[in-house]
């Protein structure tokens, strides 16, 4: 067995770290590219989700490079995500590709099916094992993902553009390099050693910009075109409403994010009452969140046709005029640009430096 998945941010890497200390032959599926959206339309329903048609781009470079076994992770819920496995497997048999299709659903519809469905993985593998290997693993991404959030919000005040960037990346290999779980809380210490070394001014006053949405593009960097890195650059303060760990994590405390599962859902109450699917009710939480902390925009980015996202965009409107917030929504489809997206940035950057000039004035 050859297995691949699609990729999604760093996922994959934690996935690559996982099923090597299992013992499988796990897959170097391909970065999406051009050539991978390409293909997932190709094969994939018109209408359907950009993460659905992605993904199915991956499915088919993972083949055409050598592997046997696609792995997709289920979802319960009102989201369409929930049915990514079982249109995956169709459209692929149908377009005549051979494999084996495993579909691993969440702890949430029951650890023993879940716990089986990795053991038939990882056949070697006992049950502590895998339990050993799933805690080891999440605990080092955990770190990274508290890394990253540092990044983001702290580059703005580098005394020397791009210090924090550079400290960034050198911390991330420290901790990548990681292969026993005792050796990680020295990585740890070291590596935000090395953020906290960078000089900064924190008199300064940057615009602070979340950003919130649909969590396959705020965590997939080819359809975030970049964005992040592209704010720091313009000296940008930036929060994320979706981390990785938090998003897989099995409780709701989501520590990196920093809201849990309940204060996002009392934050969204006056808009939105209940879930919606996906991350529609996460979307509103975090914005209401955002602009109570003093932010000057969020940015809100969500695929062509998500429903959970729909709803909330149209629920984000109440939500920057109850509290005077600028929200960009951005929705994304396989014929967006790189380009347009950041031209869409550039205005919407002025636009609150503007308002911050006025406030000042007045």
């Amino acid at each position: 067995m050859r297995l691949a998945t699609p990729h999604m941010g760093s996922l994959y890497d934690l996935l690559a770290d996982l099923f090597s200390r299992m013992g499988v032959d796990y897959h170097d599926t391909p970065r999406t590219t051009e050539r991978t959206v390409n293909l997932g339309v190709k094969y994939s329903p018109e209408f359907a989700c950009l993460p659905l048609k992605i993904t199915v781009g991956n499915f088919v470079e993972a083949l055409e490079t050598g592997a046997d076994t696609l792995l997709m992770i289920g979802g319960i819920g009102p989201c369409r995500f929930g049915y990514y496995a079982e249109i995956q497997k169709r459209v692929l048999k149908e377009a005549g590709y051979g494999f084996d299709f495993i579909t691993l659903e969440p702890p949430k519809v029951g650890w023993i099916n879940f716990i089986s469905t990795i053991k038939q993985m990882a056949p070697g593998c006992s049950v502590y094992s895998i339990y050993r290997h799933i805690r080891d693993c999440f605990r080092k991404a955990q770190v990274l993902d508290m890394l990253e959030k540092k990044w983001l919000e702290l580059a703005a005040y580098d005394e020397t553009p791009g210090d924090t960037t550079k400290a960034y990346a050198a911390a991330q290999e420290i901790v990548k390099r990681v292969t026993r779980p005792e050796e990680l809380a020295d990585a740890q210490h070291d590596a935000f050693s090395i953020m906290d070394g960078v000089r900064r001014d924190h008199d300064r006053k940057p615009l602070r910009i979340g950003i919130i949405g649909e969590f396959y593009l705020l965590l997939e960097p080819f359809f975030k075109f970049d964005i992040e890195p592209w704010l720091i650059k313009r000296g940008v303060s930036v929060d994320r409403g979706v981390y990785l760990t938090d998003w897989i994590g099995p409780t709701t405390k989501n520590p990196v994010a920093g809201m849990s599962a309940g204060e996002i859902e009392i934050a969204a109450d006056p808009y939105l009452k209940h879930t919606v699917g996906g991350d529609g009710l996460a979307s509103i939480g975090h914005a209401v969140h955002y602009a109570k902390e003093g932010f000057d925009g969020i940015v809100h980015l969500l695929p062509f046709t998500c429903m959970p996202d729909t709803i909330a965009k149209a629920l984000l409107v109440n939500v920057s005029e109850d509290y005077g917030i600028p929200v960009l929504s951005m929705i994304v489809d396989e014929q967006t640009g790189k380009a347009g997206v950041h031209t869409r940035l550039e205005a919407f950057l002025d636009l609150m430096a503007n308002r911050r000039r006025s406030w000042t004035r007045t």
